[in-house]
């Protein structure tokens, strides 16, 4: 029987997030959400459950409320870079969940990676 949109999306979300845990050794991770209308990524800490910084393209400071497509994912990576260094944080896990690593997420991620984080 053929899997749904939902079920496949799922499994991508636990694969990458088993695997992140399995070789993470208490490293933050960069979790990031795509909806229909919106992108926000996370700097989550595992092992306190907290989250230290954060962006979105909700956010009417970073000029592009409510919008989601690629230059505004590489708005909210070079957000998230800068609220991270400011935290004192450079290296972390790129959590993608069940997206696929293109477009906008590589968009995110690479301009996270331009800001100086490393992953």
């Amino acid at each position: 029987m053929a899997l749904t949109k939902r079920e496949l999306f799922q499994k991508r979300r636990l694969r990458t997030r088993n695997k992140i845990k399995a070789t993470s050794a208490g490293r933050l991770r960069l979790s990031v959400h795509r909806s229909s209308k919106n992108i926000s990524v996370q700097l989550i800490d595992d092992v306190k459950g907290v989250t230290l910084a954060a962006a979105s393209s909700m956010e009417k400071e970073l000029g592009i409320y409510g919008k989601n497509n690629v230059e505004a994912a590489a708005k909210v990576g070079a957000a998230i870079a800068e609220r991270a260094k400011a935290a004192g944080f450079e290296e972390c896990y790129f959590d993608r969940g069940g997206f696929v690593f293109h477009g906008k997420i590589k968009a995110l991620a690479d301009a996270a990676r331009e800001g100086g984080l490393k992953f």
